[in-house]
């Protein structure tokens, strides 16, 4: 083996390999990597070994495989080592209170890889430095891992799942003892901490001596029978409920979610939802789907619109495969299927949390200690609410981490935060999980349902109801591919430095005059005083936003996950303002100019989103 390294013909590489072959003890990466090596398939071992995966504040997400760049039996035990070394650094206390580590049901044959055998790693790690684990002894949904933290009152909390990536993927989640996801500067140190440890501890890959030790707990039933318990509070028409004749369908996409949301249901009083036979039980291969993510709309739920026909249900409900996002479609009077954006779902469920809110604290002074989140890419409806309704409303930037720990801040201070979302079908109905839930999301949701069923009244016509009363919000968000960091660069460079003037911002976009510019990558803000934008800047990613005077919005920015660079588009017209058809072509044309002046496809070589 020495030899065939030594004619590889690239020192780093070899050393990496070389590192690698000594430390990984997993028979079937370590045979592909000496497999490999005989061939002198250079490049593929540079595409095993090029990088090592970045921990970000999302964690670790990555194809399964060998080699450094993947999710791999020896890349938990070295992410793990450095995360449990940087716990010991940030608390005293961290032998007494533990952590918690959860799994969802992603394998890959192939390389031995599997959620479940990456949280036993994990948990192996943990207690051969003494530090208590509670491992869940089955799959759970993500949102799970966030409650047992608070709940517990651990120091920290790991998911092992790759949510609604493709089959081959798989992650490692990461939360803090506040219950939700790390921010900064927590990525970093834990980053560095990892690099620190490569070399594997004598017990980590000890997982048959960690699953017998008094320090390993299963928290399954405990946190089973609490967390449904937490999510009653919510539940405000358990009469409804219980007489209601609306079917709805539920799937879970080959994931976690069908036994968590039928106990939901069950916890609301709400009949059980019918399940989709073929996508209810657990599957790493998702076979009847191309990609396991609601978000993609109606390739995914063509097997539930099917139940639901045969059925007579009215409402589809779906879960991405880890449970922790929520997708609703409804049959309308031409017989058509509408799936809901993640927007219009903020809109209904942020109305009808506040309507429950409002019949149970009719005191009109108790709204002042309210709050609703959203992120600044998705739609301005719950500020159009507020507004009107006399509660607060925050935005943050984009994703729960952000949206978690200022909740809990808030919580913190004693104010209560009823709801948060997300524009990618991600919600936060019940302050007991401070990140996206789907499950108690589906609850809510159902019971919502239920509730206008009563009144006859339909999901589509509440949300026409809600955009009359506060005003209408049309929002349209797409994406370009781009796998060249360089024109990406240029693009956003191009926006800095508008008509070759430095450090200035374009004043309007084909017919459309620009009221205001925001820039996240350089922390400007037109609109502040100071010039200074007061939400948290970032280098490493770009994101722009631009305010139109005629009441549109729109936010550029690049993915953290993906080669992508994404719009999202918004018009908030006034209360009163009711001609859809207009707003929508008015909509129709920003976003065509916004991609003709802005992205520049054809100049850019930028490939449209696929159909």
């Amino acid at each position: 083996m020495e030899n065939g390294l030594s004619s590889l013909g690239d020192s780093k590489l070899e050393q990496a390999v070389r590192q690698w072959l000594q430390y990984d003890r997993n028979p079937k990466t370590a045979s592909v990597v000496q497999d490999l090596v005989k061939e002198k398939a250079v490049e593929a071992l540079k595409k095993c070994f090029a990088s090592r995966m970045e921990f970000g504040t999302a964690g670790l997400r990555a194809a399964m495989g060998p080699g450094t760049s993947c999710m791999n039996d020896l890349t938990i035990i070295q992410t793990t080592q450095g995360f449990c070394c940087y716990l010991e650094q940030s608390f005293g206390n961290l032998k007494e209170r533990g952590v918690v580590i959860g799994f969802d049901a992603r394998a890959h044959p192939p390389s031995g890889g599997s959620s479940k055998r990456f949280a036993s790693l994990a948990a192996a790690v943990f207690i051969s430095r003494g530090v208590p684990v509670h491992l869940f002894s089955d799959i759970t949904p993500t949102p799970f891992v966030p409650f047992t933290v608070s709940y517990l009152g651990l120091c920290a909390g790991i998911m092992v799942t790759a949510s609604h990536n493709p089959k081959q993927d798989n992650g490692y989640k990461v939360y803090w003892e506040n219950g939700a996801q790390i921010v900064s500067p927590h990525d970093k140190g834990i980053s560095k901490a990892i690099e620190e440890n490569l070399e594997p501890w004598p017990e980590s890959w000890n997982t048959e001596e960690a699953l017998k030790s008094p320090l390993l707990k299963d928290p399954y039933q405990d946190v089973n029978t609490q967390y449904f318990k937490a999510i009653q509070k919510h539940c405000h028409h358990r009469e409804i409920n219980k007489s209601s004749q609306v079917k709805i369908v539920h799937t879970s996409v080959h994931g976690v979610g069908h036994t968590f949301v039928q106990s939901a249901f069950k916890a609301f009083d709400l009949h059980p939802p019918y399940a989709v036979e073929e996508q209810k039980d657990p599957d790493p291969e998702f076979p009847t789907v191309k990609y396991p993510n609601p978000e993609e709309g109606e390739g995914v739920l063509t097997l539930s619109f099917a139940l639901a026909d045969k059925e007579g249900a009215s409402v589809v409900l779906a879960n991405d495969p880890d449970a922790d996002r929520l997708a609703i479609a409804e049959k309308q009077e031409s017989g058509q299927w509408r799936v809901f954006s993640g927007n219009e779902l903020g809109a209904l469920l942020g109305w009808w949390i506040f309507h429950c809110w409002r019949q149970q604290n009719p005191d009109t002074a108790a709204v002042k200690n309210l709050y609703m989140l959203s992120s600044t890419v998705s739609s301005k409806i719950l500020r159009a609410i507020a507004l009107k309704e006399g509660f607060h409303f925050e935005e943050t930037l984009t994703g729960f981490k952000w949206m978690g720990n200022r909740a809990r801040d808030l919580m913190d201070q004693g104010k209560t935060v009823l709801f948060a979302f997300e524009e990618a079908i991600g919600y936060m109905c019940c302050s007991a999980v401070l990140d996206k839930d789907g499950v108690s999301g589906a609850a809510i949701a159902g019971e919502m349902v239920s509730y206008l069923a009563t009144k006859s009244i339909s999901l589509s016509q509440q949300l026409t109801t809600i955009y009359e009363e506060y005003g209408y919000h049309i929002s349209k968000n797409s994406y370009f591919i781009c796998h060249d960091q360089d024109v990406i660069r240029g693009l956003f460079d191009r926006l800095r430095n508008y008509g070759g003037q430095k450090d200035s911002y374009p004043t309007e976009c084909g017919r459309f005059s620009i009221s205001a510019v925001r820039d996240l990558t350089t922390g400007y803000d037109s609109n502040q005083t100071d010039k200074k934008a007061v939400l948290p800047t970032s280098r490493s990613s770009q994101m722009i936003t631009f305010t139109f005077s005629n009441g549109g919005v729109a936010t550029m920015r690049t993915s953290g996950t993906e080669p992508k660079i994404k719009y999202y588009t918004e018009l908030c017209a006034a209360p009163g303002n009711g001609d859809v058809t207009l707003l929508k072509k008015e909509l129709d044309d920003l976003v065509d100019a916004i991609v003709e002046n802005f992205f520049e496809p054809e100049k850019n070589k930028l490939q449209p989103k696929p159909e």
